[in-house]
């Protein structure tokens, strides 16, 4: 009986493992920022980021949250911003065609238990899940731009 019990020890304590490394894995490939600012007022400190940057262009706003409300469903706030830049977004997807599932670049901003967050695609968990070779210079580009359009204090 001992002996069952260690064994499933063993097996429990492995799939937690599996499970510990699975969320890591979740919590790496996206980047997650709490704002101290209101929903909305980070909501429109990072779009107006977006479109003060000549660089970029706001291609699409998506209100998760307006949308489940016109359903009779109840959604906690949650916008996404959808945004480019051709300049930086094509010389990778030569690359990584695959890339292409992920662009235009995505922010999400939503409010859960109170705190409002800001999230999107980890750049670094982009090229691993890519297989992009010889574009880190532009990956750490993008990497800083990203930082800067979510920095709302």
């Amino acid at each position: 009986m001992k002996k069952y019990i260690v064994v499933l020890c063993a097996v429990l304590g492995f799939v937690s493992c599996q499970q510990n490394e699975k969320n890591k894995e979740m919590s790496d490939s996206f980047i997650k920022k709490e704002s101290s600012l209101s929903f909305q007022a980070t909501y429109e400190k990072v779009k107006n980021n977006i479109e003060s940057n000549p660089s970029l262009k706001l291609i699409f706003e998506l209100d998760h949250s307006e949308n489940a409300s016109k359903k009779g469903l109840s959604l906690r706030p949650t916008k996404l911003l959808i945004f480019g830049n051709p300049n930086l977004g094509t010389p990778l997807m030569e690359v990584a065609p695959t890339l292409a599932i992920d662009l235009p670049q995505k922010i999400m901003i939503f409010e859960e238990a109170g705190k409002v967050f800001i999230t999107y695609n980890n750049p670094e968990y982009l090229k691993e899940r890519h297989n992009i070779e010889g574009k880190d210079e532009l990956l750490n580009k993008i990497s800083n731009a990203l930082n800067k359009l979510t920095t709302v204090e």
